[in-house]
């Protein structure tokens, strides 16, 4: 029996449709708008195409959209300067700079430059702190999107097993804290781990997020397990036509989801919730900042 295929794309609408009403309560109660800004540096085609989305989708659900895009010679400096300034622009509840950034300036640095209570990507290292230590803090979107399906799907998960397969700051470190917080008992997985196929079987919930196309197959999978798949990858589709790709995840769908008791395929899983995700810390930051109750099921 194929497993429950976890429609990303359909719950990423239902979280925007929230942030929405939420948006126009806030309004219509408040007389207060929601702001995000996005720094873009440089010309990367699918950073362009990304900030695109990210723009259109905030104006969508009433949010402010501020959308700052650099030469990719712009100075350390200067990129400094202008998240100063955002920091402290009380419109501005949300800044991004979109990764990765052109050669000659320091990521980490400028992550670290925006203000923690505005870092909706979650990156800045007290964000981080805060999370490992199980404190209130912004959410990296990817993970905590991953959460909100699974809470989904499973109700609680206290209890369950679950294997992250993939050490990233971005997503396997985060995600493994987020499952810890939610009581699961949880085992990191990499390229180092000693026997990862009996690993990954042994658990309840399998996080794929490892960055190599189709790692994870289906003798991989213990049966009835839940497989969240994080992995977007490009392959060569010669059934397609010459030069012509495909994108697949990092677990082989077709035999996972004979074993699983639900996946997540990709396209359409795990990606659309990274930017319904992003909307929905930006609520959250703009809640916090005027001491609002925070809305309910889009935190972690």
């Amino acid at each position: 029996m194929s497993a429950t295929i976890i429609d990303g794309k359909a719950f990423a609408a239902k979280v925007r449709a929230q942030v929405a009403d939420e948006v126009s309560q806030l309004k219509s109660e408040h007389n207060i708008t929601p702001g995000l800004a996005v720094i873009l540096v440089g010309e990367d085609p699918a950073s362009e195409v990304y900030v695109r989305n990210k723009g259109k989708q905030t104006v969508e659900v009433g949010m402010n959209s501020y959308e700052h895009k650099l030469d990719a010679s712009t100075s350390e400096a200067d990129l400094l300067a202008l998240i100063d300034q955002l920091n402290n622009d009380p419109s501005v509840h949300g800044i991004l700079c979109q990764l990765p950034l052109p050669d000659h300036l320091n990521e980490d640095l400028v992550i670290n430059s925006i203000a923690p209570e505005k870092d909706v990507d979650g990156f800045h290292i007290s964000n981080v702190g805060l999370l490992g230590t199980g404190q209130k803090s912004m959410v990296p979107c990817t993970p905590l999107g991953c959460l909100m399906m699974l809470r989904d799907h499973h109700g609680s998960l206290s209890g369950l097993n679950a294997v992250v397969v993939g050490r990233s700051n971005i997503v396997g470190k985060p995600m493994a804290n987020l499952l810890l917080r939610d009581s699961c008992t949880v085992t990191i997985a990499h390229s180092r781990t000693k026997n990862i196929e009996e690993v990954c079987r042994a658990a309840d919930i399998v996080v794929a997020a490892v960055g190599r196309p189709e790692m994870i197959t289906g003798d991989w999978i213990g049966k009835g397990a839940t497989v969240i798949d994080v992995g977007i990858n490009r392959i060569p589709a010669p059934e397609r036509g010459e030069g012509k790709m495909r994108l697949v995840g990092d677990a082989h769908f077709d035999s996972a989801k004979e074993v699983a008791g639900a996946i997540t395929p990709v396209p359409g899983g795990v990606g659309p919730m990274t930017i319904a995700c992003l909307l929905a810390n930006t609520l959250t930051a703009c809640a916090r900042a005027n001491n609002l109750p925070e809305p309910e099921g889009l935190t972690a």
